[in-house]
């Protein structure tokens, strides 16, 4: 499968790039800085240095393994981490004075909370917002008043926090926090030294184990939708994961969530009555009452709206408690909670600018580039992609009524770890695009690349071999595919039916630049070079130079998306 790949390229200067040693050389930045060791420090590279060396704590997915063996211990997983709080000089005690908002779920929980900062940051309120993955700089992952924070401000508080614990760990058998508890850490210290108004913090993986579930005493809790996802740490049922979300609940402490499958509803139910943790249901958007019409969302596409209710109730419970003692009657009764309805009530002028001026990226994000648009979605559940093709089909559709002739629609897909790429394949099919691509996470194939990107946990060889796998699966939904003729999809005047071309790519620059054809000028820069392809590659693209438009869907991975955005928005990587 290997040879596949390697015939997208063209032998230069004589020498034969033979099949898997040329896809290795061709994605070598990943091979090359495959260590642990501590990047040597350059001169006017500090951030790089400090993200090289929190690289080191990337350990070959030992720390998922590290989860998945304490399933069993969670108290000795959260009892690790306060360790590592206090050897950063934090307590636990401290973080009560973030004034918390803590969020779960398996699909919309990144843009719950991203509605729920620009909520409150738009009453005036300095806010705080821990998330993950980042798209393309890790510090991505802290942000103060909606912003990530500088490179400056992030070396200056990484090198307080890695050297507190790197100066402790020869008393405690040399041990180091894997790379997102370090993260937690460090965004609790710089959430502290800044001294924010309040932090919302987005749970990594799960709830009950996670390690920012040793947040005692949050403000209020949110669950957005659960689903099937990461079921080698959290269970392979509903109920199992739904179990794992409720475990941020915390005694008196309000919680909603957004309306779940009943199976998943009882158990949430259940944890919060054990817990003794109010919980509410959030009811649909359009209940809520406002004098100017229907709520506008900053995010498109339909499942936002139960995001968006969300948003609001977390938001207003915690107002609500800021305003003071006088105003603790407006909330809920604990007493006649348990899965209750939550009620409705008019935002206010705030909470309408704030839900209309989230942005979010990576998510239903659209970026137009004269003929080509790039659709961008992380989704990368069953669940989720059902969204995104919801939203793509509906987005594609509208920008295609303008199109001046034929427009040509390219998938660009990867998906990573235990997904089952396959299913997510086959609910892409109703797309109807004219080229598949696919790639590994790689930005780019030189030793350039940004360390931010890094990944350590999974090898290349494995990463290329998923891509050519997922090819695989695309060709045999193909022959699967209902026979039906649908010359016209969703309204848009499409090249006719007819099976999708496919073609791998070693890493996402090359495949941008292909499905491009020099139509993207953000993508001719000539320091941004890939080898040449092979003539019979480069026959494939007639479609892409001939059509009026080019609807491009970048979906499948977070990573994926943020690898697109590095070399689609070069601002984002500065």
């Amino acid at each position: 499968m290997m040879a596949r790949l390697c015939r997208v390229l063209r032998p230069r200067g004589g020498l034969l790039l033979r099949e898997r040693d040329s896809v290795f050389r061709l994605a070598g930045l990943a091979v090359r800085f495959h260590s642990t060791q501590t990047a040597p420090h350059i001169p006017g590279m500090e951030y790089q240095d400090a993200i090289c060396t929190l690289n080191t704590l990337q350990t070959n997915a030992s720390a998922l393994e590290q989860v998945r063996r304490g399933r069993s211990h969670p108290q000795v997983q959260l009892e690790a981490m306060t360790g590592f709080l206090e050897r950063a000089g934090l307590m636990v005690e401290q973080l009560d004075h973030l004034n918390i908002i803590h969020v779960t779920g398996t699909k919309g929980k990144g843009s719950t909370c991203a509605f729920t900062e620009q909520i409150l940051r738009t009453y005036g309120f300095r806010t705080g917002f821990y998330s993950s993955p980042h798209l393309v700089q890790v510090r991505e992952r802290i942000r103060i008043d909606g912003r990530p924070i500088s490179k400056d401000l992030f070396t200056k508080y990484f090198w307080q926090v890695y050297g507190r614990l790197d100066e402790t760990k020869a008393a405690h058998g040399g041990s180091m926090p894997a790379y997102f508890r370090f993260l937690t850490i460090l965004a609790f210290h710089v959430f502290l030294q800044e001294k924010v108004d309040l932090a919302v913090i987005e749970v990594g993986i799960g709830g009950a184990y996670d390690c920012t579930n040793i947040i005692r005493r949050p403000w209020v809790c949110g669950i957005s939708s659960l689903g099937i996802d990461h079921t080698q740490i959290l269970g392979d049922t509903i109920e199992k994961i739904a179990w794992q979300k409720g475990g941020i609940f915390k005694p008196g402490v309000p919680a909603f969530t957004v309306p779940q499958p009943e199976d998943a509803m009882a158990v949430l139910r259940d944890r919060a009555r054990e817990i003794k943790c109010p919980l509410w249901v959030c009811p649909d958007l359009d209940q809520y009452q406002t004098e100017s019409g229907p709520l506008q969302l900053g995010l498109a596409g339909q499942h936002q709206r139960s995001n968006a209710s969300l948003a609001l109730q977390l938001s207003h419970t915690w107002l609500q408690r800021r305003c003071g003692p006088d105003q603790i009657g407006l909330l809920p009764d604990p007493e006649n909670s348990s899965g209750s309805q939550a009620a409705s009530f008019k935002p206010g002028s705030a909470m309408v600018k704030g839900l209309a001026d989230t942005e979010w990226a990576g998510r239903t994000q659209t970026l137009r580039r004269g003929a080509i648009t790039y659709f961008l979605d992380g989704a990368h559940t069953r669940r989720s992609m059902q969204a995104c093709v919801q939203w793509f089909r509906e987005a594609a559709a509208q920008r295609a009524r303008s199109a001046s002739g034929a427009v040509v629609r390219v998938l660009l897909f990867n998906a990573t770890g235990e997904r089952d790429s396959a299913a997510m394949l086959k609910l892409l099919l109703p797309c109807r695009f004219d080229l598949a691509v696919f790639c590994p996470n790689i930005t780019e194939a030189a030793a350039s690349c940004n360390a931010d990107q890094q990944n350590f946990n999974v090898s290349v060889e494995n990463m290329l071999t998923r891509c050519l796998d997922n090819e695989q699966s695309w060709r045999l939904h193909q022959d699967r595919r209902d026979e039906a003729p649908a010359p016209l999809i969703d309204g848009l005047p499409l090249l006719a039916d007819r099976k999708t071309d496919t073609q791998v790519f070693p890493c996402i620059l090359s495949a941008l630049q292909w499905i491009a054809q020099g139509r993207d000028p953000v993508l001719t820069d000539p320091a941004q070079t890939v080898p040449p392809v092979r003539p019979s590659v480069s026959a494939k693209a007639a479609p892409l130079r001939d059509a009026a438009e080019v609807h491009v869907l970048v979906t499948g991975s977070l990573h994926l998306v943020g690898g697109a955005l590095k070399h689609l928005d070069p601002e984002s990587a500065k």
